[in-house]
């Protein structure tokens, strides 16, 4: 999945861009204004038709007319409001990130407060505001949007560095000024990048715990109502208990000695306590943080949310070692330094999600220690056996839904009907069906011709194009249920493909088999790997923008940092799962990506025993007819062959217990088994039958 996260101070959009492997060559203006604000005359080549050119008239502000033109929000009030709190903190600046206190990839709407100043609700930017200027920083794929949601209070910086953003305060900041930030939405690199560029302008950074856009935003949006549940016993192998008792060994055994473990990342303690809540999109997480010493374990939540159940769950009601102490979750920091004033204590923090309020309380530095990830981040990763096998089982179920999506687009799309929208629609509906559905894991990304070329692209009411049998569609959407998270990838064509398309589509299927068929020993890392993706496309002279994979999670987040293959991705392991995502973008004409999720397994060698290769778990057929079977080594044809076995034998079963007669046979049509002869995907029954066979002997002697 490549989605554009909400993490928007532009120093974590840049981590979150890592995590996904975005690059400057995957943001791509001329294509995005191209699409978003064509000519008049090229109106119909968005949507399919005439429909929608109105849309188009004066949508972006024009700042020198008289009176300004802007259809945005006015945001007079609220930078009046923001001026009048920034003048008794003697502060002469203040940054406003899109991030929250937890550094997520997604945040939730009361999170939002540089879309609140700004009006520009784009997933990636930094606001400033001075007693007379106010700018945004976003880089070029928001640019157009930014132009159409902001009024003319507010001026668009592009060049989205911090560099250029302590240049330009340097610029409107007096000698000896300070630059005022709430600590609780930068990460620590952000605040050193930001002092580092500011170190002899003789201007200075000041950390304001108490958020001035929280205090004149009345309408803030609360903390959702909704309480937290702790997963069934169906779902889970290890209790919070043996998961406090095995991170508590890490710490014990770490050579620096900690006492304590600071988690801050949503996801470290939904994990840690097997618990769930419904306060971010997408994202099965609750605000909160943990404090964990050896004999204490301090959780800092909205209490008033936990009922009386959970806090028998939690063993809530005693001090003991392994007794949870619920605390208010805005006593975090007070709690913190109150801890650290203690002598010879030591708290462990992962930097990547460890913001800098909670950073900057932890001195002398002789008490902190610190790595990029916690333990529990890098335990996380690795799932034990029933997380293995419930993601499994969660992905024969949404791999039916998404047959039912291409059955449908099948007979849908020649009527001339569908769009762009209306296709993610229905397969958020199919999903939903699927036992234990628990919504989408994403905003599905549905994109049609040019549309395709724009690799994060999601579909609105004003980009949406009409679904045409003579154009590419990509659709790349996934699903939380109960018992996993699941994210996928299809290409298809429902015409005559040209040649460039079918043989670009049969090398980024190339990519997928070369790295899901590779065999590598333990420890290796990602990057290592990734140019096998590439390989078949540098080929020719074609490559992609975007990274390969990202981990992915149990009924958490679909990016699951910090497996992948990015850089600063840990050694891959047996038990984890990644993303398998190479893909191709032709500028204003089509996009590809196939994305499979897989589960890293150990491999069967002659000779060594510490090997490690990839089982992939997501279980839909590729399009036939943009296969050139001619370009696949015997290698990948049989391991595509051997694939397509796997799909019968373990959908094939769902859809019977469903009774989908017709989404059955569909499977079956196209997961025949290729042969090598021609240049398209034939089929041939004797191979069936020789492959089917092959399968089931390897299977009874593994």
């Amino acid at each position: 999945m490549l989605t554009v996260e909400a993490s928007l101070s532009i120093a974590q959009e840049h981590r979150a861009n890592r995590l996904r492997g975005i690059t400057e060559a995957d943001i791509n203006l001329p294509a995005l204004d191209h699409l978003l604000h064509p000519p008049a005359h090229l109106t119909h080549l968005i949507h399919g038709d005439s429909a929608g050119a109105a849309a188009y008239e004066r949508t972006e502000r024009n700042c020198s007319l008289s009176p300004p033109y802007h259809r945005g929000s006015n945001t007079t009030l609220q930078l009046q409001e923001l001026r009048a709190r920034m003048l008794p903190l003697n502060i002469n600046a203040y940054i406003i990130p899109g991030t929250d206190a937890h550094l997520s990839e997604y945040i939730a709407r009361r999170d939002a407060r540089r879309a609140f100043m700004t009006g520009f609700t784009g997933s990636a930017g930094t606001a400033v505001v001075t007693q007379t200027k106010a700018a945004l920083w976003t880089d070029s794929r928001y640019w157009i949007q930014a132009e159409r949601e902001m009024d003319c209070n507010w001026v668009l910086e592009k060049d989205v560095s911090i560099m250029n953003m302590a240049e330009w305060l340097i610029s409107e900041v007096p000698p000896g000024g300070h630059i005022g930030f709430d600590p609780f939405l930068f990460s620590l690199k952000t605040q050193e990048d930001y002092s580092i560029n500011l170190q002899s302008s003789n201007r200075s950074l000041k950390s304001i715990p108490g958020n001035l856009v929280d205090q004149v935003w009345e309408a803030r949006p609360p903390v959702p109502p909704h309480t937290l549940t702790h997963l069934p016993d169906r779902v889970i192998q290890r209790s919070w208990q043996m998961k406090v008792d095995h991170i508590r060994n890490q710490m014990r055994d770490n050579p620096y000695q900690p006492t304590a473990l600071l988690l801050s990342a949503l996801d470290e303690t939904a994990w840690l306590f097997n618990l769930r809540g419904n306060d971010i999109p997408y994202n099965p997480f609750f605000y909160s943080y943990t404090l964990l010493t050896m004999d204490k374990i301090w959780l800092f939540l909205h209490t008033e949310r936990v009922t009386e159940e959970l806090k028998l769950y939690l063993n809530a009601s005693c001090n003991d070692s392994l007794c949870v102490q619920l605390k208010s979750y805005d006593t975090v920091r007070d709690h913190l330094k109150t801890y650290v004033a203690q002598p010879g204590v030591k708290v462990w923090i992962g930097t990547e999600y460890t913001n800098y309020a909670l950073y900057e309380v932890i001195t002398p530095e002789d008490k902190l220690m610190t790595t990029s990830y916690s333990p529990v981040l890098t335990t996380k990763a690795v799932k034990d056996d029933t997380e293995q096998k419930i993601l499994r089982e969660a992905h024969v179920r949404d791999a039916v839904a998404v047959i039912q999506l291409l059955i449908w687009l099948e007979k849908a799309v020649p009527e001339g009907k569908e769009t762009e929208l209306t296709a993610s629609d229905y397969v958020n509906k199919c999903r939903s069906k699927q036992k234990d559905s628990r919504g989408p894991s994403f905003d599905t990304i549905s994109a049609s011709g040019p549309n395709a070329a724009l690799a994060h692209y999601s579909p609105s009411a004003e980009t949406s194009r009409r679904l045409r049998v003579d154009e590419m569609y990509l659709v790349d959407s996934g699903g939380q249920y109960l018992d996993g998270t699941t994210d996928i990838t299809r290409t298809v064509h429902w015409g005559t493909p040209t040649p460039m398309q079918k043989e670009a589509y049969t090398r980024v299927l190339m990519g997928n088999i070369e790295i899901s068929r590779t065999i590598f020993p333990s420890g290796t890392r990602g990057v290592n790997i990734e140019m096998l993706g590439r390989r078949a496309l540098w080929e020719v002279g074609l490559n992609y923008g975007h990274g390969t994979g990202h981990g992915v999670g149990n009924y958490f987040g679909v990016h699951e940092w910090p497996v992948g293959f990015q850089s600063n991705n840990i050694p891959f392991r047996a038990g984890m799962f990644t993303s398998i995502e190479p893909g191709y973008y032709k500028e204003n004409d089509f996009g590809i990506r196939i994305e499979d999720v897989a589960v890293i397994v150990p491999a069967q060698t002659k000779y060594g025993h510490n090997f490690l290769t990839f089982d992939t778990v997501s279980l839909v057929p590729y399009d036939r007819k943009l296969i050139d079977t001619s370009l696949l080594s015997p290698e990948q044809l049989q391991w595509l062959n051997n694939y397509y076995e796997t799909i019968r034998r373990l959908v094939g079963p769902e859809l019977d217990r469903q009774k989908l007669h017709e989404e059955k046979d569909w499977m079956l049509r196209n997961t025949e088994p290729f042969t090598a002869s021609g240049s398209s995907a034939s089929v041939c029954s004797s191979s069936l039958t020789l492959i089917t066979l092959a399968v089931a002997v390897l299977h009874n002697v593994s």
